[in-house]
């Protein structure tokens, strides 16, 4: 992806220019944190930025992005989820009646590492808004899990300075890992699915 207008939002606005750029991540997956971050952090050793205010600035970024995606799924609410699951072929109500039983089980653990695995960094607010996990509960884990998160990928660009764009390269591969598993887990379920119904044919 071209970094261009990534590096000209930090040039104009400086740390909170890429506050900016993480909150925008948040609300559009697409828009890589591996890039940005180590960006931050290579812009952070030639002087042009300070680190501590980066880190700072770049994850009350990930909390605002991950606060509009909860009251999104707030405002979906858990009757709304049902009545759509309800419509759609090869879901079943009991699906969800499943996952809220395990969110509520594995809430705060699924939030904390949720924010450092690619792609779900982003999906895991919306299922919190859903089952309105208590705001401060909400607020605690994600900021720590992006803290970690954003602080690990700033290092690592500092540290490699020039050679930043290295750790685009390996968690690029880490996302497009974590990709393959989604599709092989949704084609699994939906294969388990249709047998499932031809069985019940018979």
């Amino acid at each position: 992806m071209d970094a261009t207008w990534i590096t000209d939002l930090m040039e104009t606005f400086g740390e909170p220019g890429a506050g900016l750029a993480i909150a925008l991540e948040n609300l559009f997956p697409p828009l890589p944190s591996e890039l940005f971050l180590p960006l931050a952090g290579f812009t952070a050793s030639k002087g042009e930025m300070n680190l501590l205010a980066a880190i700072l600035w770049t994850t009350a970024g990930s909390v605002v992005g991950a606060l509009v995606l909860y009251y999104v799924g707030a405002l979906l609410g858990r009757d709304r989820v049902r009545r759509i699951a309800a419509k759609m072929p090869l879901v079943k109500v009991s699906d969800v009646d499943k996952t809220e039983e395990w969110f509520q089980r594995h809430g705060r653990a699924t939030v904390f590492f949720g924010r450092m695995i690619p792609i779900f960094r982003s999906l895991i607010s919306v299922p919190a808004g859903v089952e309105r996990m208590p705001l401060p509960t909400f607020l605690v884990f994600t900021t720590a899990g992006s803290a970690i998160w954003n602080t690990g990928l700033i290092l690592a660009g500092y540290a490699l300075g020039e050679n930043w764009h290295l750790v685009e390269e390996y968690i690029g591969l880490a996302s497009k890992v974590v990709a393959g598993l989604v599709v092989v887990a949704l084609a699994w379920f939906v294969v388990s699915r249709l047998t499932n119904k031809a069985q019940d044919r018979r």
